[in-house]
């Protein structure tokens, strides 16, 4: 069953979702976890809502671009009346043939490798098995063009969850692998940054932001992440 039509069955399922204005052209959906953000993108992006131009997912929330003021009570009401069933969210957080869409290649040598470790009161060793041992999926796209927040699967965002750090850094290296909170990402450019740098990506990963490809990003929204251990 798609997500299309698991959203028309409305006796079961989530309940409303909360809505906001957010100015005359657009609606600001919010959600409970990264995963419904996820489901509710597919969903609203299958429906093929009139005058719907952009849809933007985020941490917690979804915005809803549309192309005229006269489209947003109609499609606020069209989403007050859809539903998203379990099945479907638990489908949505879960890869169809349980691979990913793509494997990227990690040095895990990272500055504050030995500092995730003591915070998560585990070993160098158990926090790269834990880091690879799980598909990430893609949630949203921020801070900078490529930069992609990946949530890990298996309760992997409890155990890896660690804070920012208290002082960010002035130049992160493109290519970091960092985490903060409940969230993976790797640094598309070199930046400033505050996440916990555990290690770097191969010299054979592709570009993870390239304007002269279509997409530009290399990881999107809904895909999935493999990471593999590998020697400098």
């Amino acid at each position: 069953m798609s997500v299309t039509a698991d959203l028309m069955d409305t006796s079961r399922g989530t309940g409303p979702i909360t809505i906001h204005d957010y100015g005359d052209r657009a609606l600001l959906l919010e959600f409970g976890s990264t995963a419904e953000v996820l489901a509710w993108t597919d969903a609203v992006r299958e429906a093929a809502l009139l005058g719907v131009v952009d849809i933007v997912p985020a941490s917690r929330t979804v915005l809803i671009k549309l192309a005229r003021p006269r489209y947003q009570a109609p499609t606020r009401q069209r989403l007050d009346t859809l539903r998203i069933t379990a099945e479907a969210l638990s489908e949505a957080a879960t890869p169809h043939d349980g691979r990913p869409d793509i494997e990227i290649a990690v040095v895990y040598d990272g500055a504050d490798l030995d500092e995730v470790a003591r915070l998560t009161g585990m070993t160098t060793d158990q926090v790269i098995a834990t880091h690879t041992g799980t598909l990430w999926q893609v949630g949203f796209g921020g801070f900078a063009p490529g930069f992609a927040y990946l949530v890990g699967g298996d309760g992997v965002a409890e155990r890896l969850n660690v804070p920012r750090q208290s002082e960010p850094r002035t130049r992160v290296p493109a290519g970091s692998v960092a985490l903060a909170g409940e969230f993976s990402a790797i640094y598309p450019r070199e930046s400033p940054g505050g996440w916990q740098l555990i290690g770097h990506t191969s010299k054979d990963t592709a570009a993870l932001w390239d304007i002269d490809r279509d997409p530009p990003a290399l990881l999107r929204p809904g895909m999935w992440v493999q990471f593999r251990d590998v020697r400098s």
